[in-house]
């Protein structure tokens, strides 16, 4: 079901949803869907766009006949699924979170991995949208890190509910505002214009294995020692939501791995099996008797 997803462009619908009955209506819905309204509060105008879009190919007029009519069509669950889907997404977002990536976690690893004589670092990103994540995490190992790395690479597998996603992910073409936070250098060197978008060479595009996961249903069976879940589980789920995939994340989460999340995001009480290691940021390390290190501090 679920994806952090990217900026598709939404259709405005000429008459819109009381903002009221929406707001009632979504705080109704979302805990039946494992997802909290807080986590929607400052979104929810873009959901009751779609519910407004919705009402209105169904021929309903409000969202309490909507609710009336979904007790009695139990295959409405794709049409809800794309609805509460929020499209957020940029190359680079949150510019300190992978600067911390490159000047500590990335380090740490390559230095881990070249004791143990292995040659590629696991990633993966949940939620990955249409690829900016971890196209974004493939052009930091590339431009800041790979050369004082020869032997290692960076192998990456990125997730996403939505099939859309995955194809524009895969197409990996877009536009400019979408990568305005990226070094000027790494745009002329990573991508090249077509049809007035920037499409990331074909070099890079190769190095990202795409999946159609649901994140609630599916994840890669591997271990990885670095896994990006950002602005997705902890941001929308409730809480019961977050546990159980949080518990899944970490049995993929290899011994003194790396958990990113979202820059304002934080993980749900209990989460003993995490130590923080950046200061003041959603970085975490899962704990082993053998490797934890101590708190990373940024080069």
């Amino acid at each position: 079901m679920w994806s952090a997803s990217v900026g598709a462009t939404e259709v405005t619908d000429p008459q819109p949803t009381s903002h009221e009955a929406c707001v009632d209506f979504l705080k109704w819905l979302l805990p039946l869907h494992g997802l909290h309204w807080r986590g929607y509060r400052k979104v929810h105008r873009l959901v009751c766009k779609r519910l407004a879009r919705r009402l209105a190919e169904l021929g309903l007029t409000k969202p309490s006949e909507y609710r009336t009519w979904l007790a009695a069509h139990t295959d409405e669950s794709a049409h809800l699924q794309a609805m509460l889907r929020i499209p957020i997404s940029r190359f680079y977002r949150d510019r300190d979170v992978f600067q911390a990536i490159a000047a500590t976690v990335l380090p740490t690893l390559g230095a881990s991995a070249m004791r143990m004589g292995v040659g590629s670092i696991r990633c993966w990103s949940a939620g990955c949208a249409s690829g900016e994540e971890p196209y974004t995490l493939l052009l930091v190992w590339h431009f800041l890190l790979a050369s004082d790395w020869p032997r290692l690479n960076l192998r990456i597998i990125a997730t996403d509910a939505d099939d859309v996603m995955i194809s524009r992910a895969q197409a990996a073409c877009y536009g400019a505002s979408s990568l305005e936070d990226l070094p000027q250098a790494w745009i002329t060197q990573a991508f090249q214009q077509a049809a007035g978008l920037l499409c990331l060479s074909s070099a890079f595009r190769s190095q990202v294995d795409f999946r159609l996961q649901d994140i609630t249903q599916a994840m890669p069976d591997e271990l990885f020692e670095i896994v990006l879940c950002r602005n997705l589980v902890f941001t929308y789920f409730d809480e019961k939501q977050q546990r159980l995939v949080l518990a899944r994340i970490l049995d993929r989460l290899a011994p003194g791995g790396f958990l990113v999340l979202g820059k304002h995001e934080v993980l749900p009480p209990g989460s003993d099996r995490l130590a923080q290691v950046v200061p003041k940021l959603p970085m975490y390390r899962q704990i082993t008797e053998d490797a934890l290190e101590p708190r990373l501090t940024l080069r």
